[in-house]
């Protein structure tokens, strides 16, 4: 039987580079953006981990309001709106309508699980014209933790009335592979820019460059 395939969506589908323009403007440097996306990344991990939710759309502004304080820069209100505000216009990377399309033609049920709010990744999606590509759009929110928490991947399977081994994670954060691949999903690691697998523990068995390249190991991988 195929496998439900579930994508993470900010820098999977979704291209973080268009917020370059924006840390150009208020902090002089886009370099500094991976670092704020970090940030953002710790606050909810701590969270995770202390059991003391943190919001992803908290984190991402807490962590605009650390990145100025580190850098010297003063932010109005209106500018971390800005910021933040603009994560929902986030464009899908050229390679992904392609790969969504060709995993839909060879059978498979595809779905997005994502830490964002779920008003947020509806909105994230709807802007992309993404939103008809996928069966269900979820949000870890709604599973009490965030990934990469077991809980998050149990509930995105329940969602799909399959168990978490009848699932596969799509994503371009070895965290979030790891997460997945702890709760008895199978991942596939998507390379993006940047983005490495990690050395430490269980692998992915599917690595690509893109999603095009990923939906085509998947389905060879499952004929």
């Amino acid at each position: 039987m195929k496998r439900v395939i579930l994508f993470d969506v900010n820098e999977t589908l979704l291209d973080f580079h268009h917020l370059d323009p924006l840390f150009e403007t208020h902090f002089g440097d886009a370099g500094v953006l991976p670092f704020w996306f970090a940030q953002m990344l710790q606050f909810t991990f701590v969270g995770v981990i202390t059991g003391r939710h943190v919001d992803f759309t908290s984190a991402q502004r807490a962590a605009v309001l650390v990145l100025a304080a580190r850098q010297g820069v003063a932010l109005s209100t209106s500018v971390v709106d800005e910021i933040v505000g603009a994560i929902n216009e986030l464009p899908p990377h050229p390679d992904v309508r392609a790969g969504l399309e060709a995993l839909r033609a060879a059978g498979y049920r595809i779905g997005a699980l994502t830490n964002s709010p779920p008003a947020v990744v509806n909105e994230q999606l709807r802007r992309a014209a993404l939103s008809g590509h996928f069966e269900r759009i979820l949000s870890a929110e709604d599973a009490g933790r965030l990934k990469p928490a077991a809980e998050a991947y149990r509930y995105g399977a329940a969602q799909f009335g399959v168990p978490t081994s009848a699932v596969r994670l799509v994503a371009a954060h070895s965290w979030d592979i790891a997460g997945a691949l702890a709760a008895g999903c199978a991942g596939a690691f998507v390379s993006r820019p940047g983005a490495v697998p990690s050395p430490l523990g269980e692998q992915p068995d599917i690595s690509g460059p893109d999603i095009v390249a990923v939906a085509r190991l998947i389905i060879e991988a499952e004929r």
